[in-house]
């Protein structure tokens, strides 16, 4: 604002495309670098000028109806015999009040266009820092977009470390793109390992689901034979124990898995009632019979290698019955039946 003002060929007409041509050179006008923020402080300051030319031109009709008030005044003195002492002083008074009134108007107007010229800067300030940070934001989405694509191009293998990763990665050009400080590119290089890894496990897996001869009581010498030359074995790790401990949590959830299956099977056995475990209880052959029903189901005999770990949960589910005792007659929880 102030090297607009130093411009004294800058009037309320000016134009932006013509004035900028004048100051382009001056340093004041290089240090904003937004060309949108240039032209709207110079619109500001136009509209200042133009508020300024409408007060000056009220106060230059205040001061032609003030001539020609006196003007009348000293006519009609002329006319008329001349007033009393007091009554002169009387509109000297007046004069001075209205002068003062004048000027207390000309004050406000003062104040309240350095006012509105305060706010128009603080909110370019506020706009431009938010233009700032937006333009930070797109530049470090796109350091991580570069990062990323030079992960997905160069690291493949979820068992690299950062350390050795990170001499591979500073080789390709991408890196330097990527301008991200240390513990961030750490961080994306590790969610980026962590996701090859889930990839490798689901793979993993998806063989083993395939493999028919795997069962719950194989062994993972027998089974490593059956899988060893599928590249989803030897993609997922080169280290033996890796792939064994990976076998046995598969083998451990496949296990929870049948277990909750069994557990659905006495559900859906209408057979099975509260009073179950007291007919077991008396008879030892209704526990067979029980069994020759359920074995009748791939359910009940995935488990055949456990059979004792088998049968405590079927004894659980008929004590929980038991427990529970008769269930509620159908129009108890429904009395609107009852009145049908």
């Amino acid at each position: 604002m102030a090297m607009l003002r130093e411009q004294s060929d800058i009037d309320r007409h000016s134009r932006w495309s013509e004035t900028k041509k004048k100051i382009d050179s001056d340093p004041r006008y290089k240090a904003v670098e937004s060309s949108t923020t240039r032209e709207d402080w110079f619109r500001e300051y136009v509209k200042i000028l133009k508020d300024e030319r409408k007060r000056d031109k009220e106060k230059e009709r205040e001061r032609k109806d003030r001539e020609r008030r006196e003007r009348g005044e000293k006519e009609r003195e002329h006319k008329q015999e001349p007033e009393s002492e007091e009554g002169g002083e009387s509109e000297i008074d007046n004069d001075k009040e209205k002068e003062a009134k004048d000027l207390e108007k000309a004050a406000r107007v003062e104040a309240s266009l350095r006012e509105r010229e305060k706010e128009v800067q603080r909110t370019l300030a506020v706009h431009l820092r938010d233009r700032d940070n937006e333009r930070e934001q797109h530049k470090h989405d796109e350091a991580v977009q570069h990062f990323n694509a030079l992960l997905a191009d160069l690291v493949r293998n979820s068992e690299l470390v950062w350390k050795e990763a990170k001499r591979q990665l500073r080789k390709d050009h991408r890196w330097e793109l990527a301008e991200l400080d240390r513990e961030e590119k750490e961080k994306l290089f590790n969610e980026h390992i962590e996701q090859l890894s889930k990839k490798k496990k689901e793979k993993f897996r998806e063989l083993l689901n395939e493999t028919i001869e795997v069962t719950l009581s194989s062994s993972w010498k027998e089974v490593r034979k059956l899988i060893k030359d599928d590249p989803r074995y030897s993609k997922f790790s080169s280290s033996e124990k890796k792939c064994e401990r990976e076998y046995k949590e598969y083998i451990k959830d496949k296990l929870q898995s049948a277990k909750a299956d069994i557990q659905e099977l006495l559900q859906e056995t209408k057979l099975i009632t509260h009073k179950s475990l007291s007919t077991v209880q008396e008879n030892e052959s209704t526990m067979k019979e029980l069994e020759e029903i359920l074995k009748k189901d791939r359910r009940y005999l995935v488990l055949d290698h456990i059979p004792d770990e088998r049968t405590e949960l079927v004894m659980s589910y008929l004590e929980e019955l038991e427990k529970r005792g008769p269930p509620p007659p159908p129009t108890a929880s429904e009395p609107s039946r009852r009145s049908k």
